[in-house]
């Protein structure tokens, strides 16, 4: 547990740096004077469409590695482990069928969003090299986390590819980068120069086996590894559609399209800061689960089912109401654009949507990783046929207010039938008292804050709102004994200072 909780805090910092210098890359996208809100929307799509693409073109070759991985370690000396090689190789085929089928629909593609979102139409080819690359670092990032060495994946994708971003909008603010066109055109490759650098990484360790296909272990285990493949593979498939499907949606059915989807994405963005710990756990878990599994040993899957959820939503409670009771001071302090102030109510919905799927702990990890793992695929499928017409009803009623609340209800239902799942099949499930005291906690802070700075305005408020929340909710928290971690690391403090 304590290499779990090492990574899992090791690869939390590496994100929240990274979601650091996202936050600045957004305040630029926001500001005034520097991008339009079209150019913004465009960029967000790009990344909706580019994940859809990669989630498409994997085979489930990341879910082979995750599953399988403790079988080759064990059987096959490291250097004779084919695993990574057949996983990319899934990939490349993978690549090949989707940017067919890509091309196929392109005519398709034109009719739904040139009315709408025609700057779409434009780049249309563009995503295909933006999601390739994020389908190799995928899969790198699966081998990777597998070597117990997360919080490196974790840089690159979290710092090093926002890092990349920044200097592109540094260039582009300066005249570098003489136009929107060619900006774009080098974002399309972020995703490339980070996959090749994680593989570089590997390389230098002698952690990267590309040995000759197929070993005996994996010929034997042939039949197991295509069946689980192929229902991990729809399931998470499904459910990527259902992340994406909002932002697509709103790109096709809603007028101004490229407009509404910067000030979705804005609470999105927001919203995600939220998931930087569960992350991080997900990442520690995934290794231990599999382990765990091909064990039996239930006990410590409950622990690690009980314990996640507990952090997770500690963690993504106390950072949902620092951004709801700081939102609007934020965007007039910093000079975004006002317009990003009707993204409020978006900001609500899509955090406690976040906030639900913490909270639950690591149950799609569970699943993939037992032997009931078809319900990964089944699940998903509940969960699209509930997104996909609430989604597109409630858009067309309410905008992207409806796109956010079409979301919550969406989650709700599908963390709902995970729960229920693991309950009935293994008796598994996270919650206990500490959850409602959580709860409670969080709650009781953003009561506080509200009445104490309900009347300031400006940097005041917003440090003077932060400060006492971060203060009391830590004070609540360890007297309450909620997080273990956290009650060591201040008895710790205490006694240094005595």
């Amino acid at each position: 547990m304590s290499a779990i909780r090492k990574q899992s805090i090791l690869s939390t910092l590496v994100i929240y740096a990274g979601f650091a210098v996202g936050l600045l890359n957004t305040y630029l996208f926001t500001k005034q004077g520097l991008f339009t809100d079209e150019e913004f929307g465009l960029y967000n799509a790009f990344i909706a469409i580019a994940t859809l693409l990669a989630a498409a073109a994997n085979f489930g070759a990341p879910y082979f590695i995750y599953k399988f991985y403790p079988y080759y370690r064990d059987h096959l000396r490291f250097q004779k482990n084919d695993q990574l090689t057949l996983a990319l190789l899934l990939g490349v085929v993978g690549l090949l069928v989707a940017m067919i089928l890509g091309v196929w629909v392109e005519p398709l593609v034109i009719r739904k969003y040139a009315t709408n979102a025609p700057q779409l139409v434009n780049y249309y080819y563009w995503t295909f090299s933006l999601g390739a690359g994020l389908l190799l670092f995928t899969i790198l990032e699966a081998w990777n986390w597998q070597q117990q060495r997360a919080a490196t994946s974790h840089f690159l994708k979290e710092a090093g590819w926002r890092l990349y971003v920044l200097v592109l909008i540094g260039a582009y603010a300066l005249g570098y980068v003489i136009s929107f066109d060619i900006f774009i055109k080098l974002f399309a490759f972020s995703y490339l120069l980070i996959a090749l650098l994680l593989l570089f990484v590997l390389l230098y360790r002698k952690q990267a086996p590309f040995a000759r296909p197929l070993s005996k272990l994996s010929t034997r285990l042939k039949k197991p590894i295509l069946r689980y493949t192929s229902f991990t593979y729809g399931g998470t498939l499904i459910f990527t559609i259902a992340q994406v499907f909002d932002t697509m949606l709103i790109a096709s059915v809603l007028t101004n399209a490229m407009v509404m989807v910067a000030l979705y994405s804005l609470a999105q963005n927001m919203a995600s800061l939220i998931q930087v710990p569960q992350r991080g756990v997900v990442a520690a878990a995934i290794a231990p689960l599999s382990a765990a599994w091909k064990k039996k040993d239930i006990g410590t899957i409950a622990t690690l089912y009980r314990q996640s959820s507990l952090y997770q939503l500690f963690a993504g409670g106390g950072l949902l109401m620092l951004l709801l009771i700081n939102y609007t001071d934020a965007v007039v302090s910093f000079g975004l654009k006002s317009t990003y102030l009707e993204a409020f109510t978006v900001l609500i919905l899509l955090g406690i949507t976040r906030l639900i799927d913490m909270g639950t702990g690591v149950n799609s990890q569970i699943i993939i990783t037992s032997p009931r793992w078809r319900f990964e695929f089944l699940s998903g499928v509940i969960l699209l046929f509930i997104m996909l017409p609430l989604s597109y009803v409630l858009t067309k009623k309410y905008g992207i207010t409806g796109t956010a609340l079409a979301q919550l209800i969406s989650i709700a239902c599908y963390n709902l039938c995970r729960l229920f799942f693991l309950w009935k099949k293994f008796k598994l499930q996270p919650f206990s008292a500490k959850t409602i005291y959580t709860l409670l906690l969080m709650l009781g802070c953003w009561a506080t804050c509200h009445f104490l700075f309900g009347t300031l305005r400006g940097w005041t408020a917003l440090t003077g709102r932060s400060m006492v929340f971060i203060i009391i909710y830590l004070a609540g928290a360890y007297w309450l004994q909620l997080i273990p971690a956290l009650s060591g690391w201040i008895d710790s403090l205490r006694k240094k200072f005595s």
